[in-house]
């Protein structure tokens, strides 16, 4: 079965490969013509509108960011595009390398010493941190946007007690004497599950479990109530039942505290009962982008499906399936679409031009040549397994 389909798509491809020496002879317009250069910026995607509405709390616009190594330029983050919506939670997916946590990182205005952000806006109320210095971060970090890193362990000073990390912030930016730090800090470590903080207060983080720091890096990050919120893997580093327990509690906070947050994982499973919106990135450049349900149900991009096949699921006995191959070295990025090399379901010219984005629905958007209406039709890989989810869920599915 599996030989028949691989031979199905061959066909299709020489189909397609035939169709455009043929339109190279006649001199029509090809793809290659009729969508600019993959040295020069694409246009911003459609699903980016005009201007920020009132529901738009930050905006990022064309960034491109890169580090300088003695081997050159690492382009880590390749024209990236997203709007994040007041009171939403914005995952961003991808493998490791990918862009994700620079993105992050740029927001935060926490970039490395050899980071160049080479062009790009990334626009929060009346100003573009892109552009701003060091003092206007100092404002914003932890009273307007807070931060939960990927290891909590190196997010704590090991040889400071909780109780003066957590009051630190509180004393120094709002004005709180000591013993009022002190109360706030204790109602902080209640409000995310901390048993007997009072005891808790004067204990050392190597005295905590890893779940109990995670839960101790979220209270600092929620000390100042900042509007938005950036998870970055805050559970890669914890097992399975804890991650659950990291992620409810998450959840319970944003409703609380009326947060947007801003998730970044490369597991999708983590996110599939979080996100609002996901965004999928791959080799610094986002390649779909869409609600919840419109990626885990109608993906569109090569790269989603081989993350989704990678995802074990009890509605299907079929092997795992991994992505062969490696992310591609970003001192030297490739021309066209940077999937090409390991996706399957690769075009010729895959390999010859980056795709642009198209449009899938109002809200969903995939940067494939397969989307395109002179590219052949290739079945969607995960068609069997919605079929079984679907049933045991009763999501509707777009086809």
């Amino acid at each position: 079965m599996a030989e028949e389909k691989l031979e199905q798509v061959t066909q299709e491809k020489d189909k397609y490969e035939n169709l455009y020496k043929f339109s190279r002879k006649l001199e029509i317009k090809t793809l290659q013509e009729k969508y600019p250069n993959p040295n020069v910026s694409l246009e911003v995607p459609g699903y980016l509108e005009g201007e920020m509405d009132e529901n738009t709390i930050l905006r990022v616009k064309n960034l491109h960011i890169s580090f300088k190594t003695p081997n050159g330029l690492v382009r880590a983050v390749r024209n990236v595009n997203f709007d994040l919506k007041k009171g939403e939670t914005l995952c961003i997916v991808g493998e490791s390398g990918s862009g994700k946590s620079v993105t992050s990182r740029a927001i935060m205005g926490i970039l490395a010493g050899n980071a160049i952000i080479d062009e790009g806006h990334i626009y929060y109320k009346d100003k573009d941190l892109a552009k701003c210095k060091e003092k206007d971060f100092y404002e914003l970090r932890g009273s307007s946007i807070g931060m939960i890193f990927q290891d909590p362990l190196s997010s704590l000073n090991p040889i400071m007690k909780i109780g003066k990390q957590l009051t630190e912030a509180l004393i120094l930016k709002t004005g709180l004497n000591r013993e009022q730090a002190k109360v706030r800090a204790i109602e902080l470590m209640h409000e995310v599950g901390i048993p007997e903080p009072e005891k808790r207060f004067k204990q050392y983080p190597f005295q905590f479990s890893g779940g109990m720091r995670q839960r101790i890096v979220i209270a600092i990050a929620l000390a100042m109530e900042p509007e938005i919120l950036i998870c970055d893997e805050p559970t890669t580093a914890l097992d399975v039942t804890i991650q659950a327990q990291i992620l409810d509690l998450i959840k319970k906070l944003k409703k609380e505290k009326d947060l947007t947050i801003i998730f970044i994982t490369h597991d999708l499973g983590v996110v599939a009962n979080m996100a609002d919106r996901i965004a999928v990135m791959y080799a610094g450049k986002i390649v779909e982008y869409g609600t919840s349900e419109e990626v885990f149900y109608n993906p569109q991009h090569p790269y989603t499906w081989a993350l989704l096949e990678s995802m074990p699921s009890l509605s299907t006995s079929n092997r795992l399936s991994a992505i062969p191959g490696t992310p591609p070295n970003m001192i030297y990025p490739p021309k066209g679409d940077a999937f090409a090399q390991r996706n399957r379901y690769a075009l010729k010219i895959d390999f010859e031009q980056e795709p642009p984005f198209f449009k899938v629905t109002d809200t969903h958007y995939a940067a494939t040549w397969l989307l395109h209406e002179n590219a052949p039709k290739v079945e969607n890989p995960l068609k069997n397994r919605y079929q079984s989810q679907r049933k045991e869920t009763n999501v509707e599915v777009t086809e």
